[in-house]
């Protein structure tokens, strides 16, 4: 992507004679020069000011300490009923400099070291370990993952409806209070038939974790789209969330379509700090304003075809310039990841920018039925670059043959990391 050119001001044909009349129209005349320059500024210094410029990958490298930590735990052969793979990786730093890492499909159970056979230098999961919908693991302040939360930490709304963690935020209990709780957006989704593998989208919702002890308060419906007659056509807030200015910017999608392609488009809410548990308090941009009615909401990015989002994508502030993360659209195999960026929450967001392909599973790297997906950005993980993990699975539609595949090997079915630098474009 080459940088952005700042166009050249222009002045009327007489503005030159001019110049040697009255001062009051030498002023006249430098107000107006003013507002033409205002107007021929790139969008990036109308919007962000000085502070917002481009920002692309410039370079990338596995965190392979990180990796390593999460196949540490995953593998420890003491802990027979905690987590032990998963998908949908979000992260919070808590209060307390505690990391909670909240996973959606998850694994508990025993994993087994690899067996003295040839061709099967893994570790591996029986089959019956047991499946959970979502599970929770916390992390000290040192960086070790110590404690899976009773799972699932956030129980079936109803019979073939299960509940998805999404992004998380630590916020007052109410606007003003000294008491914090953890609020994490959830998506509910409900069993379907093919070519809904991965269910229907259905609600939007919050769930209160009370501090320091991680129980779960409650939960409250925040928008719910079963009344959508398309699936394709409902949206899910909660992918990212970002707190600036007194705000929570939640950004959500539709699935665009019911396959993992990444062709969806991008939604924005935003809610008063302190707020993210009340619905009315949440209002959706509608391209031009912000709207109590989220069925007004406009997409901020995507068109379907070459830009596009996938339902999971992430975004970061980074000095003035906001920076979105998504599974490059139209890619095969979804391998490439991608990126944007804009100097306000809502756009306009400018890209795709050059794609990277973060490393597979050394079992998975030459096969195309094997996906990275979700790009995730931690904030909070301390560390030389920008954090970003991303989820791995083997694709199938036999649902039966991918669970062999990823209890066969189970580095397979758990978050890998890599650490970015990120640039301004040339």
């Amino acid at each position: 992507m080459s940088a952005q050119k700042r166009p050249s001001a222009r002045r009327s044909p007489g503005a030159r004679e001019q110049l040697g009349a009255r001062p009051s129209l030498i002023l006249l005349l430098a107000l107006a020069c003013a507002a033409v320059l205002l107007i021929a500024l790139p969008e990036k210094d109308r919007q962000g000011g000085a502070s917002c410029e481009g920002r692309v990958v410039d370079s990338w490298s596995a965190d392979e300490a990180t990796t390593a930590e999460f196949a540490r735990y995953g593998n420890d052969p003491l802990r027979g009923d905690d987590w032990s793979g998963g998908d949908g990786t979000h992260s919070v730093r808590l209060p307390d400099g505690r990391i909670l890492w909240l996973f959606s499909d998850s694994y508990l159970g025993q994993v087994h070291p690899p067996p003295n056979l040839a061709g099967q230098p893994y570790h591996w999961r029986d089959g019956s370990s047991p499946f959970v919908r979502n599970s929770a693991v916390v992390m000290s302040p040192a960086g070790r993952l110590e404690q899976t939360l009773p799972a699932p930490l956030f129980p079936d709304p109803a019979p073939q409806q299960w509940r998805w963690p999404v992004a998380a935020q630590v916020e007052p209990r109410s606007p003003g209070s000294s008491e914090q709780v953890v609020r994490v957006l959830l998506w509910t989704r409900a069993a379907a038939a093919d070519p809904w593998i991965f269910g229907v989208p259905m609600a939007t919702e919050v769930a209160t974790l009370s501090l320091p002890d991680l129980r779960m308060e409650g939960v409250v419906r925040i928008s719910d789209q079963g009344a959508v007659p398309d699936p394709s056509k409902r949206v899910l807030y909660g992918t990212t969330a970002v707190s600036e200015d007194g705000f929570t910017y939640v950004y959500g999608g539709n699935d665009g379509k019911a396959a993992m392609r990444p062709a969806s488009h991008a939604y924005l809410a935003r809610v008063p700090g302190g707020r993210l548990a009340e619905p009315k308090a949440w209002r959706y941009w509608d391209g031009t304003r912000w709207r109590k009615n989220g069925a007004a909401a406009k997409p901020v990015l995507g068109d379907g075809e070459r830009k596009g989002v996938g339902s999971a994508f992430t975004v970061v502030r980074v000095e003035g310039t906001w920076v979105l993360f998504t599974m490059a659209a139209g890619t095969q195999g979804l391998r490439s990841i991608t990126s944007y960026w804009a100097c306000a929450p809502h756009g306009p967001w400018h890209g795709p920018t050059r794609d990277f392909e973060p490393p597979l599973p050394e079992d998975a790297a030459a096969r195309q039925d094997t996906a990275a997906y979700n790009p995730q950005i931690h904030p909070d993980l301390g560390g030389k670059g920008l954090a970003l993990s991303y989820d791995v699975n083997w694709l199938d539609a036999a649902p039966r043959v991918a669970e062999a595949q990823i209890n066969r090997n189970v580095s397979l079915y758990r978050p890998r990391f890599v650490r970015l630098r990120l640039t301004p474009p040339q």
